[in-house]
């Protein structure tokens, strides 16, 4: 999806309107994440970017959307920029150190 979302309604508050962007964006990936997944692969995951224009657009976390619609919202900008591209991706391990380090402050942690 690549499209660029206007906060103007001629009936509706800029309130209800941010609201039913956001459901539209949810229905969006809901639908996308329910797609057969190709072999080999564990999970969709999305390239999102989003700005003012397509030119200025940077790119973002899919959690992170409905946080910038709402700053997109509170800054008063009359449209916005929004571009969610599913991708297939699959998931990988944590590294071994990390792993090592998160069980021995969990063991500290339950010691104390």
């Amino acid at each position: 999806m690549k499209k660029i979302f206007s906060f103007s309604h001629p009936k509706k508050q800029r309130t209800r309107v941010a609201e039913a962007i956001k459901y539209e964006l949810r229905k969006y990936i809901k639908r996308e994440r329910n797609k057969k997944l190709p072999e080999d692969v564990d999970f969709w995951d999305f390239d999102c970017r989003f700005g003012a224009t397509e030119a200025s657009s940077d790119t973002i976390h899919v959690s992170e959307i409905n946080k910038v619609i709402a700053e997109a919202d509170v800054e008063g900008l009359e449209s916005f920029f929004l571009e969610v591209v599913a991708k297939p991706a699959k998931r990988t391990k944590k590294p071994i150190e990390e792993t090592k380090e998160v069980e021995l402050k969990e063991e500290e942690n339950f010691l104390d």
